[in-house]
């Protein structure tokens, strides 16, 4: 089973598989397979955020990052909080949603949010499957973690209008995952939520905000290159993103 290249991190008593070939979400037409890190008991605060740093990401239980057989399409991503410069369509974004207000809840299922995620899933990925998740597929992909998790309620004098779920590491918050209203014209929810995690980072005094995978041929992930400046994890070390491009 292959390790994580940096042979400083703590991984030891875990062990890493590569899973069967299935289709990617995100490019059509490819096949995808995942590098999964095992037993998820042993995934503690400590070492999920060395795993983090090596461009690994969660899902319910379960850490995991890209392991495909022919695509290298899928590129970690953070944010140095310190150094980064919102955009004039950014500030915008902060200004426009100024007044939402953000409410840190307890892991738990509540029909709200549940509705909210299924408004999100089938006017933004129909077809993807995550579009008919049930209660329990819901729970068990946002509910479920053996880390330090926070779920975060953004709301308006009307409704819920964002949820966002961000896991506490040793360097910084990793994006879980975020669903917002997809029916209001003129928001852009999921830039405010951007900036305002990297906000709550420079609140805790930890350096960065990882945001998953950069795809630069997938309209869905490719936004994640508008926050500048960005790092990418390149051939096993983090490095200025726009460089590692160029």
């Amino acid at each position: 089973m292959a390790q994580p290249n940096d042979a400083a991190l703590p991984f030891s008593l875990l062990q890493f598989y590569a899973t069967s070939p299935y289709p990617c979400s995100y490019l059509p037409g490819r096949e995808a397979r995942s590098q999964v890190a095992t037993p998820a008991h042993l995934i503690d605060a400590e070492i999920y955020s060395s795993l983090v740093r090596a461009g690994f990401r969660r899902s319910g239980i379960f850490t995991y990052r890209p392991h495909c057989d022919k695509c290298r399409a899928c590129t970690p991503v953070r944010l140095p909080v310190l150094d980064l410069k919102p955009s004039r369509s950014q500030r915008r974004a902060l200004k426009r949603h100024s007044n939402l207000r953000a409410r840190e809840l307890p892991l738990v299922f509540l029909e709200t949010h549940y509705a909210l995620y299924q408004r999100y899933q089938q006017a933004r990925h129909p077809g993807g499957g995550m579009d008919e998740d049930s209660h329990d597929q819901y729970a068990q992909f946002l509910l479920q973690s053996r880390v330090d998790t926070r779920l975060i309620e953004f709301s308006d004098d009307q409704a819920v209008r964002m949820v966002s779920v961000i896991d506490v590491l040793d360097d910084g918050l990793s994006s879980v995952y975020t669903f917002y209203e997809p029916d209001l014209p003129g928001t852009s929810f999921g830039v405010y939520n951007i900036l305002w995690q990297a906000a709550q980072c420079v609140a805790l005094g930890l350096p960065y905000l990882y945001l998953g995978y950069w795809i630069a041929e997938s309209p869905k992930m490719a936004y994640k290159i508008d926050f500048r400046p960005i790092e990418g994890y390149v051939t096993g070390q983090w490095t200025a993103l726009e460089s590692a491009i160029e």
